[in-house]
């Protein structure tokens, strides 16, 4: 009898430790359901940011792409319009230079009919062909050096834009 009562005493200790852990148990499979429900949201939350912040970031760069290629055109089609305004300026220079020629021509063939003596007329001419040459090679060489200077004025200024722009 006494091993009866025993045997009751620790089925229904058993009973109720089989009870006790049972809730455990479905409250640990809870509380961990509960939490990776809320991990997935995290990671789902961080997935939607991280896209849009990707969005918004490619969106920037090409913004910046944009204004780079803007300055870009617009600084193509200034250096092309100095380079137009250059030729002008040479086509100009070169009528001034062939304008030179004549006259230093003229110069030198007029030295003759002068009162003076002959080889004071002939230092002379020279000395107006050496000027009229020396006009023409430093005309020639102004007009390379403006060309190469507005050119390097413009691309700096382009740099400077697209640096701006960024």
């Amino acid at each position: 009898m006494i091993w009866g009562k025993v045997i009751e005493v620790a089925a229904v200790v058993g009973l109720v430790g089989a009870v006790l852990f049972a809730a455990y148990d479905h409250g640990r499979s809870t509380e961990n359901a509960m939490w990776k429900a809320r991990w997935s949201a995290r990671d789902a939350a961080d997935s939607r940011d991280l896209a849009s912040a990707e969005v918004a970031e490619r969106t920037k760069e090409q913004a910046r792409q944009q204004s780079i290629n803007k300055v870009i055109q617009d600084g193509q089609k200034a250096i092309d319009s100095a380079t137009a305004d250059a030729a002008a300026a040479r086509a100009t220079a070169d009528s001034l230079r062939g304008e030179v020629d004549r006259v230093a021509s003229r110069a030198a063939s007029q030295a003759g009919s002068h009162s003076c003596t002959t080889a004071a007329s002939q230092a002379a001419s020279r000395a107006v062909l050496v000027l009229a040459e020396l006009f023409k090679r430093a005309d020639e060489r102004a007009g390379d050096l403006a060309s190469q200077a507005d050119e390097s004025r413009i691309r700096g200024l382009n740099c400077e834009a697209a640096y701006q722009g960024l």
